[in-house]
């Protein structure tokens, strides 16, 4: 391909060409190193390309599409702190996949390092597989594990996509959310991307909770100067104190995400007025790194001279970081007005990693005192989580969403080396991690000396042995013991080779029939596969190895000619007529009366479908369609607990829906309520469903426990409205706590 200048390049409007050039030297004054020659060249170059063969695309907004690698190269730059090699890659990152610029010519242009992030980032086009999704981020983590800037930049690219979302149509923002929230809100956790997931988390709920979120974001904003008045009460006894340590420090109060708050709301069962820890206090104090630890301390020792501390609150991740990286010291105290306050102690090396983690990792390694090897570690596990290229691609990302874990703990081994692994992990997770050998052979596992069953669930501060026998192999029921990616998948992998060479005795076993009957193997096998109704061969052989299958009197079913085998037409009874005279249902329009919803832009009763039992939508509900591989339309609520799963590993079978008017339906819902327990509670909440609210109960259950109630009733509601009437209400009588909806 020609290159051209980028005078020569028309994009349609000078107010265009102005906007793009505007972009781009926001993008250079984001670089604080300075550049060599080379590299300004080339993001030069990379840019020129990158005008060029975007030049005729639009994104949904209408703007120029090339806005939208120069904006990800930009917060390459200046939001995670990478670095020129990470400039022109986010630059060029969807022109092999969109344009007609091949990967050889970035190669011969920019180097194999460039052309080997380029392809990392290019997703595979017209996938003939149950989940494309799947298979696109598992090459994206391949190339990971060779160079960690490809996931850094697809983070860039897939928070400004949500960032813009707004002009893509609604079920295509669903899609897109779910599987942010599924995988990239988790993936920003484990690498220390703190202010991406959050941003992530709040983009995220604002599309699959609107409602929530906006009420939240009124709340907050109403209560901001209050908020800000507190503050200021909190901090003004401690900067006295701060001062006469005699080192420089910053202290400020960050709200709390939206996302977060909502979270609390949810499992807490509490209304927004009574959530006082709203906010976080940080202080970052500005010391070399042999002082850090002394000096957060001393910190500390301020704060809760001032304050009363909840002991049970302290975190202490500055003496052993989190398994991201992440070292803070936080502790909840008991501020003015005895409300609770959080308050992060950290220094501006520890804050840096905190906001920008793996790249702020990388420009700390190899410093004397850090601990930074956590990354290193995590990586080896994917990559052994990558190694077995025989997995599914959903179960892989399954797998490998176990190591995105939140919360970790600590275990020792006999010799006092500490292994870090996600909260739940088993005593077989433990042996498997220490080596995939060790797993294998497992045979028995002591905790503090004391032997264990193989799903005993670890805590930290465990001290863990493990006794291996070389005859032991891994079992099935294995799978249900462990919880970590990397063992479910060397687990599986061992079974499948243990399938795979029981297959190969059924092979040989219908290699020997086929040839006794003068039936030419290779000629016949794939038509058995067929005629058995089995995906592969090798299902085939194993089933034969099992005895799921006689061979021997199977086979009297064919006759061979010409050594082929060819199937015996049985003669047909009347009942087997009768069966085939009856048309298929397969696919079939089902009628049922006036259509509630519209799936597709299609009237419901066109489709087979039904509502999903595990979240009961009611009419007026924001929902989807999932087409399930028997064609049937199951009708989900937009927070259904499977939503995010469907989403993100199943798009293409997710349908707009959207309900139709109608006063003449009838939806079962349930409410989980609780409060004060006394004496005819029950009678006089369902005499108020039943009398007041005028509403038809299926189900009521209700446990009194030490002067506190939870029941859970099933009503009938019309459509959403007259269900958050019923709840509002509900919550209004006298000693009731909470009533929320369940799923």
């Amino acid at each position: 391909m020609k290159e051209r200048p980028i005078s020569s390049i028309p994009p349609n409007t000078e107010e265009e060409r102005k906007l793009i050039r505007r972009a781009y030297r926001r993008l250079l004054r984001t670089v604080k190193t300075k550049l060599n020659v080379e590299d300004q060249e080339n993001i030069r170059k990379a840019y020129e390309l990158a005008v060029d063969a975007h030049q005729t695309q639009r994104r949904k907004s209408g703007e120029p599409y090339i806005l939208h690698p120069i904006e990800v190269a930009r917060i390459c730059v200046e939001e995670i702190g990478l670095g020129p090699t990470a400039i022109i890659s986010a630059l060029l990152h969807d022109v092999v996949e969109d344009t007609d610029i091949s990967l050889k010519y970035i190669e011969e242009k920019f180097g194999i390092k460039i052309a080997m992030i380029v392809d990392g980032l290019t997703k595979f086009k017209d996938l003939d597989t149950l989940s494309p999704q799947a298979e696109n981020f598992k090459k994206v983590l391949s190339t990971m594990a060779k160079d960690v800037r490809v996931v850094l930049i697809k983070m860039a690219d897939r928070l400004h996509n949500m960032r813009t979302l707004g002009a893509m149509p609604i079920h295509k923002q669903l899609k897109i959310a779910s599987e942010t929230n599924y995988i990239y809100a988790p993936l920003a956790h484990r690498l220390g991307l703190y202010n991406m997931k959050t941003e992530f988390q709040d983009l995220t709920m604002k599309i699959l909770n609107p409602e929530e979120y906006h009420e939240i974001a009124r709340k907050l904003q109403q209560t901001k100067k209050d908020r800000n008045q507190y503050i200021n009460e909190f901090v003004k006894p401690l900067e006295h104190k701060l001062d006469a340590i005699g080192v420089p420090y910053r202290i400020f109060g960050r709200p709390k995400s939206i996302s977060s708050i909502w979270n609390k709301l949810k499992t807490k069962g509490v209304a927004f007025e009574e959530i006082y820890d709203l906010f976080a206090i940080r202080i970052i104090v500005d010391v070399p790194m042999g002082l850090e630890k002394n000096i957060c301390w001393q910190v500390y020792t301020i704060v809760t001279e001032a304050n009363t501390p909840i002991p049970e609150r302290l975190k202490d991740w500055v003496t052993t970081p989190k398994a991201n990286g992440y070292e803070s010291l936080h502790t909840t105290v008991i501020g003015p007005k005895g409300r609770f306050v959080e308050v992060q102690i950290r220094s501006e090396r520890m804050h840096e990693i905190a906001e920008k983690g793996f790249a702020a990792h990388w420009k700390y390694k190899g410093v004397k005192q850090s601990n930074f090897d956590v990354f290193s570690v995590w990586l080896d596990n994917v990559r052994e989580i990558l190694d077995n290229p025989g997995n599914d691609p959903v179960e892989f990302i399954k797998d490998f969403k176990t190591n995105l874990f939140n919360e970790e703990i600590y275990v020792f081994t006999p010799k006092g080396d500490m292994k870090v692994l996600p909260e739940g992990a088993t005593a077989l997770d433990f042996a498997f991690h220490i080596h995939s050998e060790v797993g294998y052979h497992c045979k028995a596992v002591k905790v503090n000396n004391q032997l264990v069953p193989l799903g005993h669930k670890l805590k930290s501060g465990d001290q863990v042995s493990v006794e291996t026998k070389k005859s032991q192999k891994p079992r099935e029921g294995w799978l249900n013991y462990v919880v970590t990616g990397k063992a479910r998948a060397k687990i599986r992998s061992s079974m499948k080779e243990e399938r795979r060479k029981k297959g190969e005795m059924g092979k040989e076993t219908l290699m020997r029939k086929m040839k006794n009957i003068k039936a030419d193997f290779e000629t016949n096998a794939d038509l058995l596969v067929q005629h058995f109704d089995f995906t592969s061969r090798p299902d085939l052989y194993y089933a034969i190895f099992k005895e799921e299958i006689n061979i021997q009197q199977e086979l009297k079913r064919f006759r061979v000619e010409g050594a082929r085998l060819i199937l015996i037409e049985e003669p047909k009874t009347q009942e087997t007529k009768s069966k085939e005279s009856k048309p298929s249902t397969k696919n079939r329009k089902v009628f049922k009366g006036k259509a509630l919803l519209l799936i597709d832009n299609q009237p419901a009763n066109q489709f087979k479908h039904s509502l999903a039992t595990c979240c009961n939508p009611v009419l007026g509900d924001p929902v989807f369609a999932y087409v399930t591989a028997m064609g049937e339309a199951k009708i989900h609520r937009n927070t259904c607990p499977n939503a995010e799963h469907l989403m993100a590993n199943y798009a293409y079978r997710v349908m707009k829906a959207e309900w139709v008017d109608s006063d003449n339906s009838d939806f079962v819902t349930t409410l989980l309520i609780t409060g004060i327990d006394g004496r005819g509670v029950a009678q006089k909440i369902t005499g108020f469903i039943t009398n007041d609210l005028k509403l038809d109960m299926r189900s009521i259950s209700m446990d009194g426990n030490q002067g506190f109630f939870q029941g859970r009733i099933k009503v009938v509601v019309k459509n959403k409205d007259q269900l958050h009437l019923t709840m509002k209400s509900l919550k209004a009588m006298d000693g009731v706590h909470s009533v929320i909806r369940e799923d």
